[in-house]
């Protein structure tokens, strides 16, 4: 249970999780660190779950499913409440991310058991050959805090489903959307100990790993955390998955749609106050139209409303932690340093929480900060290039590969390019959007394996081929 604390973010976190509202800069909870035998007590009580779960028919499973999203949708407004005040996620937003993730729980429940059930395999003769599907034990999933209820839906969904547990190690900042969760499963029929949480620091995480009650690791995060998380998983001859960063161009062509492009982009970037892996982060321009874009777009993001989330005419709330917002602006001040030019915002907004100007940044070359890293926060990277050569190629010249958006009346063509850039996913006239039935991974330093759709499903199971020779 939480306890009140400093206020020093350095004090609490050598301890436990907090949860500070971002807006306010006032603490909500801390929650200390489970004890050794807390841990144990968890992973063993997944471990016991597990074997209930997975011998659970699947029916029983699906009407979990149906129970937990009409719980989540129940408790809509205390979720999205507490998302709000944990991490500064505008309220509307919240509500979304709510009515998303019960959306995915009722996708899973109808279309699930098909994809999970076995399936036959044609071959000479007369045996009979056929895939199952089964669980693997229970996976550790390491989550981020920019979407605290879908991040560890899109995870623990489909790996439910199939039959095994999930234990959550959640960002500390979040931790009470984390316990919040847990008790909506726990309400929706689901054996007691299947969905816990890990509240404990990085050296027991790597011990939890290496566990044998712990069958593979899920990671949403940064490359750093990812590649210490699949080094630990390697090491114990481990399955891992991994969505990491990214830093997704939004490319638009001469033949564009502008208005649209233009809408579009402001979306792609602000949404979450630019907290999302998945949202456009470089933007390249095909020469004829870059500077009517470039004008069309810092107009409509010096508009946008920065403020209280829970006011329903902001836009923009503010950075979930202080910190994230001192690094961002330190990439800003890189990127002009090195010869980028400042057409919107670049500062701290003046007052308490974490608020940061809505950015835009012109003149972006490769080897300057904003192009290189990924910039977690309200801030724009535009840069010109000459055809759409140019553009695919500082597309890929990214260590990441998470996603990509391309703008351009010609679908054809497009489908054409797409197939080009090192993405996990393009967007066609769209940006970033999810849907269960649409895989979400990256390649390169964005990651690897896939959540969601068939793919999501059946990433941590056992594909076990049954072969059976039928003998007089």
């Amino acid at each position: 249970m939480p306890y009140s604390s400093s206020n020093d973010p350095a004090v609490v976190y050598a301890s436990g999780g907090v949860s500070r509202n971002p807006a306010t800069g006032e603490t909500i909870a801390t929650y200390p660190y489970q004890t050794v035998d807390e841990v144990e007590a968890t992973m063993q009580a997944s471990a016991e779950a597990f074997r209930v779960w997975r011998d659970t028919p699947m029916e029983q499973r699906v009407a979990a499913y149906r129970r937990l999203a009409e719980t989540l949708r129940e408790r809509s407004d205390t979720l999205a409440a507490l998302i709000t005040a944990e991490m500064g996620k505008t309220i509307g937003a919240a509500r979304s991310e709510i009515e998303k993730s019960a959306g995915t729980l009722d996708w899973l429940a109808e279309h699930g058991p098909a994809i999970l059930a076995d399936e036959p395999v044609s071959v000479d003769g007369d045996d009979e050959v056929h895939v199952s599907y089964l669980p693997i034990g229970t996976i550790l999933g390491v989550m981020p805090w920019n979407l605290p209820i879908w991040q560890v839906i899109r995870a623990s969904g489909p790996i439910m489903l199939s039959g095994n547990g999930f234990l959550l190690k959640h960002a500390p900042n979040v931790m009470g959307s984390a316990y919040a969760l847990q008790q909506a499963y726990e309400a929706s029929g689901f054996p007691k100990g299947l969905f816990g949480n890990l509240n404990t620091d990085n050296e027991t995480v790597a011990r939890v790993i290496e566990d044998p009650r712990i069958a593979a690791v899920t990671l949403t995060g940064s490359m750093r955390a990812g590649a210490a998380v699949a080094a630990t998983a390697a090491r114990a001859l481990k399955k891992s998955l991994l969505e990491l960063g990214g830093s997704d161009a939004f490319i638009v062509l001469a033949d564009a749609n502008l208005d649209l492009a233009v809408a579009a982009g402001i979306q792609a970037r602000f949404g979450n106050s630019g907290q999302v892996c998945l949202a456009a982060k470089r933007f390249l321009l095909e020469r004829p139209i870059a500077q009517e874009f470039t004008r069309k777009f810092v107009e409509a993001a010096s508009k946008l409303k920065v403020g209280d989330p829970l006011d329903a005419s902001t836009a923009l709330g503010p950075m979930a932690r202080h910190d994230l917002r001192d690094e961002l602006h330190e990439q800003v001040e890189r990127t002009l340093a090195q010869g980028a030019k400042l057409l919107l915002g670049g500062q701290k907004v003046e007052g308490p929480g974490n608020f940061y100007a809505p950015t835009v940044l012109a003149d972006v070359a490769p080897g300057m900060a904003a192009f290189e890293e990924e910039t977690f926060g309200p801030v724009a990277a535009i840069t010109m290039v000459e055809d759409v050569e140019h553009a695919i190629a500082l597309t890929n010249a990214s260590e990441y590969g998470l996603g990509g958006s391309l703008w351009t009346a010609d679908t054809a063509r497009a489908q054409r390019i797409a197939r080009r850039l090192e993405t996990g996913g393009v967007f066609i006239n769209g940006f970033s959007a999810s849907n269960p039935r649409i895989p979400v991974g990256g390649v390169k330093k964005s990651g690897y394996g896939r959540e969601l759709s068939h793919f999501g499903l059946r990433e941590f199971t056992n594909p076990q081929a049954v072969w059976t020779k039928f003998v007089a």
